[in-house]
Order: structure tokens, then sequence, then C-alpha cells
């Protein structure tokens, strides 16, 4: 097999009939009858899965996580990971071992250095999937749900996550983020998207969903999740809703704890359901399982990952989804809870789940699944069914055809001008203006041209360039003030707050990033020095909007949803006054002192 890097740098690729003629056994094996084109139809994918080996069947099942930026030539310290974690070497050996049907792309994994190397790397797990007997495609995928969740960044598009859409309310822009986002992905070779997020965030205490959410209303959170996955699976890129059955509403995390919704079946049905719902109408590709339980679906006390009342009874049989079914990964607290890592593969499949994503030991979870087929606990059959929905979104997505990408594709299609200004103008009409006393905003390059930007700086998502005081500066100063930004962190110190407070002294007005205020943040002490000083203090919540109920004082606050540089470039143009701000709160902002008083609306939004 060639090296994934051609030498003119375009990734070509021999097309799939070719390769298949030239890997020794496989073209026989995937001509069904002798037939010109063997996909055409479940009968010929029935035909590929009766030519499966058991152990092969299995393997289909798993979407597994390696470290490396190439499939057969990572850095030393990546091969070094995949053998503790995994067992294998590479990419390559991981297929080889376990035929797995998916491998899932992590920042962290140093999956998603650049374009180029992105596409070269699924490029090459493509042809070692290929080149083995019966070998099938590999379907590829990621997190990219944009705002504060991606794991390709620049230069590729990043555009304004859920919240935000939700505070645009356009599902012309939600639809048109899912399109530009698909595209992009597909010519990494990136085919399966785990987003959107379709909970309805009706928890500010949330702390795992927040403004991944669209927001608080299921009908309003409906319609944009139903845009955005025809959005992304017009680009050809499968779609998947998640958390089934809706993670909206726990004060818990399920990656470290195990969460209980306490919903009744008739606030479930209302609240939570109704996204999943307009998902399944709009035709999508996947959904993804949550690791909660929800005793009035299921009284069990298994999460919703391996309750086959929710699963098969709700989801299956009473919203008649025949789709992929994917679980949240394994490796989270919420299914570990409960059984052992060799158990719980087995009971998601029992339950009704399709894809098993990234088990904390790859080794562990297809064995068991292997031996449960052997002792009679599954059966073949059952795996068949979860493999046909699996060959159906390959063969729906065109990878059993075309299953390569190219740098040219690459380059017509990652973070094209085109797509850096929509996600411009989408960011625009997304920005929320909560507060705005006296008309401090927009504010003046004449007589506050002087500004200085202080406040936390979060690590940015993946690929930002950050840190956001240092975005919202530049971002100012291109706009014609002198800003300067100073980083006090999440939690500043008495002397930091004093660095700070004597800075302000030097300027004409303060903006503030705040993130995640609560009753007993430094960042108040912060704001609250800031604005002793008699400056004009504009505040940007720079992720939850709910931060502006613990500042009741701050005379303009505005809310970005996220600190990527797209919102905080839209929120800086809405502070100077280039742009009005269009957005309206997606969630109700309740009192900090009373939590039964709302004190900004769903709806709320001013203007210039």
């Amino acid at each position: 097999m060639r090296d994934p890097a051609e030498p003119n740098g375009t990734s070509a690729r021999p097309s799939r009939r070719a390769l298949l003629a030239a890997t020794a056994g496989t073209g026989a094996a995937l001509t069904l009858g002798g037939e010109a084109h063997p996909y055409d139809g479940d009968a010929r994918l029935r035909g590929l899965i009766s030519r499966m080996s058991l152990e092969e069947k299995v393997g289909q099942l798993f979407v597994m996580r390696v470290y490396g930026h190439s499939a057969t030539a990572p850095d030393q310290a990546d091969i070094d990971a995949n053998l503790k974690e995994i067992g294998v070497r590479t990419a390559a050996e991981l297929i080889a071992r376990y035929r797995v049907g998916g491998i899932i792309y992590f920042s962290w994994a140093h999956n998603t250095r650049d374009p180029h190397q992105i596409a070269d790397l699924s490029n090459g797990i493509q042809e070692a999937s290929l080149a083995l007997p019966r070998g099938l495609p590999v379907l590829v995928s990621t997190d990219q749900e944009h705002g504060i969740v991606a794991r390709v960044g620049r230069p590729a598009t990043l555009l304004p996550g859920a919240m935000a859409l939700g505070a645009g309310g356009s599902r012309t822009d939600a639809l048109t983020a899912g399109r530009i986002g698909g595209a992009e992905l597909r010519a990494l070779g990136i085919r399966q998207d785990y987003a959107p997020v379709a909970d309805v965030n009706v928890n500010p205490a949330n702390p795992v969903i927040g403004v991944r959410s669209f927001g608080a209303d299921p009908k309003a959170v409906a319609g944009l999740v139903a845009a955005q996955v025809s959005g992304y699976q017009r680009s050809s890129v499968a779609a998947t809703a998640k958390h089934f059955p809706g993670h909206g509403d726990t004060a818990v995390d399920s990656h470290y704890g195990f969460p209980v919704i306490e919903h009744t079946r008739e606030q479930w049905s209302s609240i939570d359901a109704p996204p999943f719902r307009a998902a399944i109408r709009a035709g999508i590709d996947s959904i993804m399982t949550a690791h909660i339980m929800v005793p009035a679906l299921d009284d069990s006390g298994d999460p919703a990952t391996l309750s086959r009342p929710i699963l098969t009874g709700i989801l299956r049989e009473q919203l008649g989804y025949d789709g992929v079914v994917v679980t949240d990964s394994l490796g989270m607290q919420g299914v570990r809870e409960k059984y052992g890592d060799d158990r719980v593969p087995v009971l998601a499949l029992r339950a009704g789940v399709d894809q098993l994503l990234n088990p904390p030991s790859i080794d562990i979870a297809w064995n068991a699944v292997l031996t449960a087929v052997r002792q009679g606990e599954l059966t073949e059959a059952r795996l068949d069914e979860s493999i046909l929905r699996v060959l159906r979104l390959k063969k729906r997505l065109g990878l059993l055809d075309r299953p390569y990408v190219t740098h040219e594709g690459v380059d017509r299609a990652v973070g094209v001008r085109a797509h850096l200004l929509a996600a411009d103008r989408i960011a625009e009409r997304t920005t929320t203006l909560l507060v705005n006393e006296r008309q401090l905003l927009p504010l003046s390059r004449v007589t506050q041209k002087r500004v200085l930007v202080v406040g936390a700086d979060p690590a940015s998502p993946s690929g930002t360039t950050g840190p956001p005081t240092t975005v919202l500066a530049n971002a100012l100063t291109e706009l014609g003030f002198t800003a300067t930004a100073l980083s006090t962190g999440t939690g500043p110190s008495a002397a930091v707050i004093a660095r700070a407070v004597a800075a302000a002294g030097e300027v004409d007005a303060v903006v503030v990033g705040t993130y995640n205020l609560n009753s007993t943040s430094s960042q108040r002490t912060l704001v609250t020095q800031l604005l002793a000083t008699g400056r004009p203090v504009v505040c940007v919540a720079v992720r939850n909007p709910y931060d502006v109920a613990q500042l009741p004082a701050v005379q303009a606050y505005l809310a970005s949803y996220s600190w990527t540089d797209v919102e905080l470039r839209a929120a800086a143009r809405v502070i100077a006054g280039r742009v009005g701000p269009r957005g309206r709160l997606p969630v109700p902002v309740l009192s900090a002192d009373d939590p039964t008083r709302v004190l900004y609306p769903i709806g709320h939004g001013l203007s210039y």
C-alpha cells in the first residue's frame, strides 16, 4: 500500500474497485453473485454480513479512539499511549486486530493537527481496513458541536454553538451552520458527527449540557435540531441527536457520576421528547444514548444506555426510529456505576444499541461480546441486525463507493472565505444584550477610546486563538479602540483584583469577561471593585448567560454563549456599535436570591 501522503500532495487514492481487485481474497468476497455493483439494497448488505466471521461481526459494532496523527506512523509518545491503553501501536494495528467498524477522532489524541493531516489519517485508516480480507470502510466520527465543543479547530470554520444559535432563533442559520460544518468534516474524511445536542436545558445548574443545548423551550429546540440535522445530512455527514432520552435537567455530570432525571412520563413527553421526535421526522441518521437514569421510563435502576424499555420500547417502538443507535462513551462513570466493563457492552446490545463507543478497554469489551454470543446470551442474528443498520448508514454516506478524500477537496471546503464570512454573520445575529442602563453601549471610540479587557480566561475551545481577553482586546483595537488585555482568571486573588483596579484607573472603559459565576465567586468581587472606580464597566458572559443574575449592579451585560473567536469578535462588534445586538435569550435567567423569580424571561434581549 502507498503512503497516505502522496508526492503531489493530493492524497489521491485508487478506486475501490481497483483496490478490491488488488487485495487477495477481498474482491471475490464482496462481488455478490457476480453483479457489477455489490452495494445496491439490503440483500447485498446481508450478503456482506453473511461472509463475515463472528470476530469481524463483533468488531463492526465498535467505535474506538486511537492516538496519533497517522494510521501507520504516529509519534513515539502516541505509540506508547496506544500500547498502554489499547495494546496496539497504531490505528492500522487496531483495525487489523479488532476489525472495528468506526474510529472517533479527538484533539487530545493528536488526531486533528491540521486539515491535510486529518485527511491523510482518514485515508490511512480506510486503506488499512480495506486491505484486510472482506475489509469494509471505517465510519470515522468526532464531536464537532461547535461552540465550546469542537475537535477540529482552525483553520477549519468554527461556528456559533447551540445556545448561541438558540439566541439567534433562525432555523435557516442552524441549517447553514450544519451544512457548512458537515461539508468541512466530509472533506476531512469524517462522516459521522456527534451533533446536534437535542437536550432541553431546563436546569441552569446543569454542569455538562448548558450552552451545548439550543435552549429551554422544547418547541424552539425541536425546530433548531431538525434544521441542523438537515444541514449536516445535506452535506452527506451523519448527524447524531444526543443524549436520548434527554440530559437537560440534571445537576450531575454523567462523565463523573450517575444522574437521575425525576421527570414524570408526561414531563418527559412534553419537555425532553420533542427534539428527538423532530430529529426522527427530519431523517436523523444516528441517535446517541445518555448514561442517565429516568425512573419514570424504566425503574430498574439501569442507565438509559442499558435500558431495553427505553431504547427498544420507547425509541424503536414508540417513536418509530430504525436508524443507528450509538452509546455515549463507555468510559464515562454514568454507565460504569452499576456494572463492570465486561457487562456494559453486552447489556447495551441487549437493550438495542448498534454502536459501542470508546470502551475503556477494547480488549475486554470485544471479548465480552464475543463470549456472550458463543455462550448464547446474544445471538448472531442480534449482531446482524445492528451491523445491517451500520452498513446501511455507510452505504447512504457513500463510503462503500468513495471512501477516500483528497487535499484538493480539503482546500475547496475547509476554512474557505465564504464559510468564515457566514460564521461571522450568523454570530452577529446571536449576541444578546441583557442590560444597558443609561445607554452605556455602544462604547464611543472618541470619549471611551482606551479600553481595558479583563476577566476569566478559561482554556480555549479546540483550535481557537484565545485567550478570550486577548481575542476581545484585539477585536476592539481593530474596531478603532486602544484596548489592552489583562487576564484575571476564573478565581482572581486579591492581588490580581488590585492590579486590575489600578489598571482601570488608566483607561476610559472596562470590559470584563465572566465565566460561570456563583455566589462565592471572586469574579464578583473583581467586578464590584471595578464598578467602584467609576469607570464604565461592560460585562460579557462568555459561557452561561445566567452570570447576569450574580451582578445586578452592572450597567451593561452581554451574553456571547461561548468564548470561541467567532462569538467574541461578534460581541466586540456589538460593543463598538458596528452591529446592533439581535439575540434573544433562549433560556430564562432566574434571580440569584429567589430562584422562583424570573429576572429575564425567554425572548428577552435589548437592541440599539
